[in-house]
């Protein structure tokens, strides 16, 4: 690992970046010509004296994990996101899907622009890659999940507790939709082992899946009218909208609320209430979830979508 180099290009990064092109107010005292290391680090999920020792060209190896959520903090392209790994002497992933897939620059030039509504990059496996402040406050904050449970479509089937997200009434709704869709996407992939292990994983776990997977129907998921249970607000009826990448690996979603409806005074409520939960034993609560992970154990947002 070359700690010096790696130190050297993080930094050249951080420079290039405005705070606007993040979504950061300048601020009247800014003192550096891009952001702030601390401001990366918040980016990227990282402890602010973690990524301070990274620029330093000190501390431990960073995780592929970890170097994914650098790419997307300082928006490097695929060739500035490969030499990252190479610095650090990791092995690049695969840049389509995975929870440490690189996101299509389109689809997060997109998502930097949607700012007034929830939105979230995500794989065709339902793997969240990254989202904005107002998705992470209508679906949650990150999670501590990998492997396949880095799939919401995994976790529907396998993990009761994942629905609580749904009124228990859409629930049969939601899982013809995610399986229909998982057929197409296996049709799409021609063969892919990874979807492979899913399919047989979730038929040996879940009779639910295995009786929808027999019925061999089978469609993209485009848009949908979703009712999203918010600790809050209470049940929240919005649009869902895709936006598919090229190669159809990648999505951009969001969710919106016709003007004059409920729905979208709700959503003006989520932008002032942020990511704060009101609900009994919240303090608690947050104050665990508040908790810095371990850099190499860092993981994505586990929302719904």
């Amino acid at each position: 690992m070359n700690h010096s180099e790696l130190a050297a290009f993080l930094k050249s990064r951080r420079d290039r970046i405005r705070p606007s092109d993040v979504g950061l107010p300048a601020g009247p005292r800014r003192r550096v010509p891009g952001l702030r290391r601390e401001e990366v680090s918040h980016l990227a999920g990282l402890s602010a004296d973690y990524y301070t020792e990274l620029e330093r060209g000190r501390g431990a190896q960073p995780s592929a994990q970890v170097l994914a959520a650098l790419a997307r903090a300082l928006r490097l392209d695929g060739d500035e996101r490969d030499h990252l790994f190479h610095l650090a002497d990791r092995r690049v992933p695969p840049a389509a899907h995975g929870p440490t897939a690189h996101v299509q620059p389109g689809l997060f030039g997109l998502l930097d622009q949607l700012t007034g509504t929830p939105a979230q990059v995500i794989t065709d496996l339902h793997e969240i890659l990254v989202q904005n402040p107002l998705a992470a406050a209508l679906v949650g904050p990150p999670h501590a999940v990998r492997g396949p449970e880095a799939s919401f479509v995994h976790r529907w089937f396998t993990d009761p507790a994942s629905r609580a997200l749904y009124p228990v009434e859409d629930h049969p709704h939601h899982s013809r939709v995610f399986v229909a869709d998982l057929q197409a996407v296996a049709a799409r992939r021609g063969g892919d082992p990874e979807v492979s292990r899913m399919v047989a994983g979730l038929r040996r776990r879940s009779q639910e899946f295995a009786d929808l997977w027999d019925t061999r129907d089978v469609a993209l998921r485009r848009s949908d009218r979703k009712r999203i249970v918010h600790a809050t607000l209470g049940v929240i009826e919005l649009d869902c909208h895709s936006l598919f990448s090229e190669d159809g690996r990648q999505r951009l979603l969001w969710f919106s609320a016709p003007p004059g409806t409920e729905g979208a005074a709700q959503l003006e409520l989520l932008s002032v209430i942020g990511t704060q939960d009101m609900s009994p034993g919240a303090d608690r609560a947050g104050a665990a979830a508040g908790e810095r992970t371990d850099p190499d154990r860092m993981s994505h947002p586990s929302g719904t979508d």
